[in-house]
């Protein structure tokens, strides 16, 4: 019993550290946050629990970056930018496909569209400072 209990207080902290942060964070990340609090946390936990999260809902997967992937605990529609330079991950809240141009597109395809994720390549602002344009 012990110890579903400490699994269920280590989730619980693996979806806190994820919805605290804006930084798009790995399961490395997060695991490396919380290991202090939590010295028997595994590695395999953290990944397990971020997999399980991103199926129910309560987070996303931004994809591979940098041979790694990356998370988000908001899951509101939005585009993300990726930073060729550094590798941070940027939200950009503007709606590119609202739904009823997913219906359309549906009814155009004959499929059925559930979503859409838009991800573009390029400089963030800091890196974006510290290159002047071409």
């Amino acid at each position: 019993m012990e110890k579903r209990e400490n699994f269920s207080r280590k989730r619980m902290a693996i979806l806190s550290a994820l919805q605290e942060t804006t930084v798009h964070p790995t399961a490395d990340w997060v695991y490396s946050q919380l290991k202090p609090k939590y010295p028997d946390l595994s590695l395999g936990t953290v990944y397990r629990n971020l997999k399980k999260f991103c199926e129910t809902g309560k987070a996303a997967s931004v994809g591979v970056i940098g041979g790694q992937e990356h998370f988000d605990a908001n899951t509101t529609p939005h585009a993300h930018l990726v930073c060729d330079s550094c590798g941070a991950v940027v939200d950009v809240f503007q709606e590119f496909f609202p739904q009823e141009e997913l219906q359309t597109l549906s009814q155009d395809l004959a499929c059925r569209i559930q979503g859409a994720q838009v991800t573009f390549r390029g400089l963030c602002p800091n890196c974006s400072k510290e290159t002047p344009q071409s």
